[in-house]
């Protein structure tokens, strides 16, 4: 991860104060991961840390802002969009983890992971967008009643289900790496032949905690087992949520399969998803993402 936190002429976007703050996040991630790795820090070091990294990327995020909106950038409403949907909801969900775990290695990493993989793609993408280097990959945003109706079917569903009481952490996750993960992907027909694909990605954690529970006996390891059940679960919380939905009639599942993580990313890198939700169900990262066809 450090190697992957260093600065390299690939992230310029050719505005050297923009250029300049990126330079200092990525530093500021870096050491963090020092911090992380180093057992006598303690978790005032890493408060300190993660408080610092908050005010910065906020500070950063307004002065982008202005710079799109001085050069009357056409991307500005859905690039600040994701800015907010970090500033009010991914960087708060991650701090109360950090938190209510007493900084754990886990909830460390689950900032490291996703706040590093969100800068990196960020940057890559969305900032070199600004100056023409490359296209944005956000084209649309489908916050407002969809998304809200998507939130609260799944989280009443993980409920439901799994008597989990679940955060929402992003309404724009783009495979940023939480951990070690079971993905499972489900592919859905209507009658009139359009596609829905699902994604459900259930950090190991959740997984084997959601398996334990079900089994009445205490999982450590992934098995078969485990990523069989996950398997059938996942088709389960998909039909659940498209009753909430009332879609439940509409489409009809066509395959159901487990992928890696090398697949998984490679399908954030050459589509686009129209609906990636990230939560927190309190015992491990959640994501469900949908790609419309």
């Amino acid at each position: 991860m450090a190697k992957i936190a260093e600065w390299n002429k690939q992230f310029s976007i050719g505005v050297d104060s923009i250029d300049d703050a990126h330079r200092k996040l990525f530093s500021i991630v870096r050491k963090l991961i020092h911090l992380s790795k180093e057992e006598n820090n303690g978790q005032w070091a890493c408060a300190e840390g993660v408080k610092y990294f908050k005010i910065y990327t906020i500070e950063h995020f307004t002065d982008e802002e202005a710079y799109m909106q001085s050069i009357n950038y056409s991307g500005y409403e859905m690039h600040k969009r994701l800015h907010d949907d970090m500033r009010y909801k991914t960087i708060p969900a991650l701090e109360r983890d950090l938190s209510e775990s007493n900084y754990s290695q886990e909830s460390i990493q689950h900032f490291l992971g996703i706040c590093l993989g969100w800068l990196t793609t960020h940057i890559m993408i969305e900032d070199r967008a600004i100056t023409g280097k490359i296209s944005n990959k956000w084209k649309k945003d489908n916050a407002g009643e969809d998304m809200k109706a998507l939130e609260d079917a799944l989280v009443e569903t993980l409920e439901e289900i799994f008597r989990l009481q679940t955060e929402i952490v992003s309404e724009h996750y783009g495979g940023e790496n939480f951990g070690n993960s079971i993905i499972n992907r489900l592919t859905y027909h209507s009658k009139e032949g359009t596609q829905i694909q699902l994604f459900l990605d259930f950090e190991e954690s959740l997984a084997l905690h959601i398996v334990s529970s079900m089994l009445g006996m205490h999982l450590k390891k992934m098995d078969k087992l485990v990523i069989n059940v996950v398997k059938e679960l996942s088709q389960q919380i998909a039909d659940q949520v498209a009753v909430h939905l009332h879609l439940s009639s509409q489409y009809k599942l066509d395959s159901n399969h487990i992928m890696t993580a090398e697949q998984f990313q490679q399908e954030f890198s050459t589509t686009y998803f129209d609906y990636n939700l990230l939560l927190n169900t309190g015992t491990g990262y959640f994501a469900f993402c949908i790609q419309l066809e």
